[in-house]
Formats: C-alpha cells, sequence, structure tokens
C-alpha cells in the first residue's frame, strides 16, 4: 500500500523543502518572531537574528529542529513549528485517457477521483477498473498502485479512491489493454526524469 495523503499544510513525514517553497515560521511562547519565508532559489531562508539557513533537502522537523538551534541564543526555549503553506509542486499529474491530461492542483484531501476530474474526467475509452496511482517513496523509488475506479463510480467500494500525494502520477489506461503494468510503465518513462524500476501489484 502506498503511504497515505497529506492535508494541505500538513504534508506527509517524508516530504522534502524545495525552493519556492512558503514556510510559515512560527515560536509558541514568541509570536514577535513569527513570519512569512519563501525558500530562495539556493535553498536557503532568511531568519531574524539568525540569519540564512540552507534547507533545500531537508523535512520540516530538520527544519524546525535547525531553527530551534539557531534561536537559542536569543530564547530560552524557541519551541519553532514550520508548517509547509504552499508549494510550486503540490501538483498531481493524470495522464491517458483523462479529458486534460497534465498537472493538476493539489487542493486538501484530494482524491484520485479528484484529480481526475480535475483533468476533465474519463473519456470515453477509459479503463476506469485498471487505473494506476504512482508514487516515489523517500528514496525516490517508483511504486503503483492498482485502484478500481469503476467500483467507486459505481459506489460499491468508496475505499478505491485513494488520496493523492504532490507529484503523484495517476495513469489512466485504455479500457480493455490487457498489459496494464507494460502501459504504466511506458508512461512513467515519458513522465519521470528519473527511470524507475516499477512494480504494480494485481
Amino acid at each position: 500500500m502506498l503511504e497515505s495523503s497529506p492535508v494541505l499544510g500538513k504534508p506527509a513525514q517524508h516530504y522534502t523543502i524545495r525552493p519556492g517553497d512558503e514556510l510559515l515560521v512560527s515560536f509558541y511562547m514568541s509570536p514577535e518572531f513569527d513570519r512569512d519565508i519563501t525558500v530562495q532559489p539556493d535553498g536557503k531562508i532568511n531568519l531574524q537574528v539568525a540569519g540564512t539557513m540552507s534547507v533545500a533537502g531537508l523535512t520540516l522537523a530538520q527544519v524546525e529542529e535547525g531553527i530551534n538551534q539557531a534561536y537559542k541564543r536569543e530564547l530560552n526555549d524557541p519551541q519553532a513549528t514550520v508548517v509547509l503553506k504552499n508549494s510550486p509542486s503540490w501538483v498531481v499529474y493524470v495522464v491517458g485517457e483523462v479529458g486534460h491530461p497534465g498537472a493538476a492542483p493539489l487542493v486538501p484531501q484530494m482524491t484520485a477521483m479528484g484529480a481526475i476530474s480535475a483533468a476533465g474526467g474519463f473519456t470515453d475509452s477509459a479503463g476506469t477498473n485498471s487505473v494506476v496511482l504512482i508514487r516515489r517513496d523517500s528514496c525516490g523509488n517508483a511504486h503503483g498502485e492498482k485502484l478500481n475506479l469503476a467500483a467507486v463510480v459505481g459506489q460499491t467500494d468508496l475505499e478505491q479512491d485513494a488520496g493523492v500525494m504532490p507529484s503523484d502520477i495517476i495513469v489512466v489506461p485504455k479500457s480493455g489493454v490487457a498489459k496494464v503494468d507494460l502501459f504504466v510503465k511506458q508512461y512513467v518513462r515519458d513522465v519521470l526524469p528519473i527511470q524507475p524500476y516499477l512494480s504494480v501489484p494485481f
């Protein structure tokens, strides 16, 4: 099973900060130091008093730890909290038999059906019972999970409507495709910048 979906502002633990991300840094006992910060192209942020700090590639927890260390000289107990407010990477990719293939903005609590709807919905030739959700793990390896969204449309198994995360890829094959795993791998080669080994459980 793939990792569960985050809510905007509360991403999965393995999410790493990237240039362009907008962060909210707040201090429990010292709100005068609270501020919105955008990660610069060089991967750094500017902090009051503490100066610049490299954050690209770090998790939110690691950034919090770094800020707490940086503010110890100024504050006795910083208790910093870092929340991801917005990110250029908050998109999900929908390819295959949908009305408008491409990137769709990720919204809170979005599911596979929601992403497909944002991409124009299924075409008449879509294989709705063989949709595949592709996600990278924290090591960058891609993993796939088959979703029977025909059961969601028919409201017989709503649990098939998996939550989505930033940069997920949803592949909708044509109806009647015999080898869905091969179909998905072909799309992966076109969409993902790194050629992963991909296994899809059936």
